[in-house]
């Protein structure tokens, strides 16, 4: 039987739930056109949700068995079933475009990693941006017909985000021209790579190259692993899945151990970088070469994960909160909506502007990266370095604030939220992942803190700087502009940027101070390191601050605009409101001020009320991705709860098999 949660067409039009129907109607805004802001445009929002379609209106995928039900080996191959029909449908309907097979896919796999993601998402990147044309030519049509399917082999047992520390050997032998792939120990087994474990027949592989007894670091090697046609590992080639993670049922995160296993020379990834046949090393131009896959992904993560993550979360909170009617605000009379009590929309308007926030950023980010992407490709690398800090710290940031703010709104939708039904739990799954997947968010905040520091080095020289670090020479107010009533954008962007400075300026001037107390570099940089990632941590605050005003300063629609302005107001107020310490520190901040932020805050509660549940509506979510009772878009709830609960595998017989354990105790009884 098909489940309550994924069966409903795009949008309904009837049987709207009356509490929802009163709130869309007070939207003062076309939430439609808020959605083209979000997809980029019209044109977008059309591509992606004729793609939805297919999905949504596909039986073999709408008539599929509940996830929540099914076992981890269920999830798998149910993953896998529909991997293949993924692929089916592309190759039938000649979809080519890779904006419309994402879309696509985002329906597919509904909060879903499937088996096959890492191939498009990871492997075909590589090879497009680390192939000579040869290369390209041999390998990336096969995989674009999903003729060889592969992934991305990096993390080891042992290291992860220390790609330096990695062990795997890729020595070069001369009198074969072949490379000689090893895994020398226990930890340098590959461990995690999605698909790894059953599902892909190839694998980018990050090892040590050693050519004429000399090491010359990390590089990328395609290695095939399983044969063809009977999918049976190859000779020296261990693999398998990790076993169950938290979340993630659907992929198969495997291990591989390589024992001496041999590919040929050019199976070295050699666009900017060159073995010669008789082992001579040409060094690359750069040692950074290999980052744009990496900033690619982080680029990707913030926007495809956090925040739609949080975005998706706040829609179901916000919207149940409008169903469910608890307590009494005033005694006698009728339970007011949840929504409407003061506590629960301080929990969860911040929620909403943050996946805005996020939202807004990971757009101006993924924007950048295309942008110098083909400067970086052509070799010009000169906008790497603030590309790869601010790609780092960003999906750092949004990663850890989608954490905890799903986990928020879940706690906000009160028992029903712990229930699978809610949707959350499997929202939480595959967006916590996020804060230790390609970086450990810590070890990111610090590598985007030393571009920082260097950045702060060179404006204490009076060196000019440009990009995202310009407002460290910048000359501001030494005191808060804030006054009561509306903030001004920018008397909130000049908190933003003073904060940011005065952490980035007190950890280096801590971090330069144990230096000339005799400390070698590296002690003083780990006895700095909180104070450094916080001094991340508030640049890339700044960051989404700044891409925030970018998406609304420039919006045609007067009623738009004024609702994201509120929103803006709110993020911008909230994050001061919790940061309040930094900026009371060197008096920048008066009690006073910080008052006046508290206020507002609250002020601006009552005035997104009205909105709240058209400003969700906008993120244009179905409710397959969805996947909540609590959440869906007519607002029946409790039936459709009783019915998925009804459907429960425990509820196939009034008697469960396991009662015969209880029997014998039970059948004692006199009563």
């Amino acid at each position: 039987m098909a489940s309550p949660i994924l069966t409903m067409p795009r949008f309904v039009k009837e049987n709207i739930n009356p509490e929802l129907r009163k709130e869309r109607a007070k939207a003062n805004f076309d939430p439609e056109q808020i959605t083209y802001v979000l997809d980029g445009g019209d044109y977008l929002t059309k591509k992606r949700r004729e793609m939805e379609a297919l999905a949504c209106e596909d039986k073999a995928l709408t008539e599929a068995p509940d996830y929540n039900f099914l076992s981890r080996p269920e999830k798998y191959n149910e993953a896998m079933r529909k991997a293949g029909h993924y692929i089916r449908t592309l190759k039938g309907k000649n979809v080519a475009d890779r904006a419309d097979s994402y879309f696509y896919g985002n329906l597919v796999f509904p909060n879903e990693i499937s088996p096959i993601g890492l191939h498009s998402g990871m492997f075909i990147p590589t090879l497009e941006s680390q192939c000579t044309q040869e290369q390209k030519d041999k390998w990336l049509q096969k995989a674009y017909n999903y003729e060889m399917i592969g992934t991305y082999a990096q993390t080891e047992l042992g290291h992860g985000t220390n790609v330096r520390g990695l062990e795997t050997t890729a020595t070069y032998d001369p009198r074969t021209e072949q490379f000689v792939l090893h895994s020398p120990t226990l930890t340098s087994s590959k461990w995690w790579p999605g698909g790894l474990g059953k599902t892909c027949n190839h694998a980018i592989v990050m090892a040590l190259l050693f050519t004429k007894g000399e090491c010359h670091g990390i590089h990328g090697f395609l290695v095939q692993l399983r044969d063809f046609k009977t999918h049976q590992p190859l000779q020296g080639v261990t693999l398998g899945d990790i076993g169950p993670k938290y979340g993630f049922d659907t992929i198969d995160n495997g291990f591989l151990r390589l024992n001496h296993v041999r590919i040929p020379r050019d199976n070295m990834l050699m666009k900017s970088v060159q073995v010669l046949k008789d082992g001579t090393y040409i060094k690359p131009k750069s040692d950074k070469h290999a980052y744009g896959p990496m900033i690619f992904v982080r680029a990707m993560i913030v926007l495809d994960q956090a925040a739609r993550g949080i975005a998706q979360a706040a829609t179901i909170a916000i919207r149940y909160s409008c169903i469910r009617r608890q307590s009494e605000l005033k005694p006698g009379d009728l339970e007011p909506q949840i929504l409407d009590f003061q506590t629960q929309q301080y929990k969860l308007f911040p929620l909403l502007a943050s996946a805005y926030a996020y939202w807004f950023a990971g757009l101006k980010m993924r924007e950048t990266y295309f942008m110098l992407n083909y400067e970086i490709q052509q070799g010009n690398i000169e906008s790497l370095p603030e590309l790869h800090a601010s790609s780092s710290g960003l999906k750092a940031f949004t990663s850890n604030g989608a954490m905890s703010g799903i986990e928020l709104c879940r706690l906000a939708c009160g028992g029903h939220g712990y229930s699978h039904a809610s949707g959350i739990p499997k929202i939480y799954v595959q967006t916590t992942a996020a804060c230790t997947y390609e970086g450990e968010n810590t070890v990111l905040y610090l590598q985007t803190a030393r571009y920082l520091v260097k950045a702060y080095q060179q404006s204490q020289r009076q060196q000019s700087l440009t990009g995202g670090v310009s407002y460290l020479s910048e000359r501001r107010n030494k005191k808060s502009t804030i006054e009561a009533g509306r903030l001004t954008v920018d008397a909130l962007l000049d908190a933003y940027k003073h904060r940011a400075t005065w952490l980035i300026a007190s950890a280096c001037k801590k971090y330069t101070k144990l230096q000339a107390e005799g400390n070698e570099s590296y002690q003083a940089w780990n006895l700095t390191s909180v104070e450094l990632a916080a001094a991340a941590q508030a640049h890339v605050h700044l960051y989404v601050i700044e891409a925030f005003i970018e998406k609304i300063s420039n919006l045609s629609d007067a009623k738009v605009s004024a609702v994201l302005h509120l929103l803006f107001e709110l993020y911008a107020a909230f994050g001061i409101s919790n940061n309040a310490a930094e900026l009371l520190a060197d008096g920048y901040l008066s009690s006073r001020q910080l008052d006046f932020v508290n206020d507002r805050v609250l002020s601006l509660l009552a005035e997104i009320r009205p909105n709240a549940v058209g400003l969700v509506d906008s993120f244009d979510f179905t409710d397959r991705l969805l996947g909540s009772i609590l959440g869906r878009y007519d607002g029946n709830v409790y039936e459709n709860l009783f019915k998925w609960a009804k459907d429960s595998p425990l509820n196939k017989s009034e008697v469960h098999d396991s009662y015969k354990y209880l029997k014998p105790h039970l059948q004692q009884s006199k009563l």
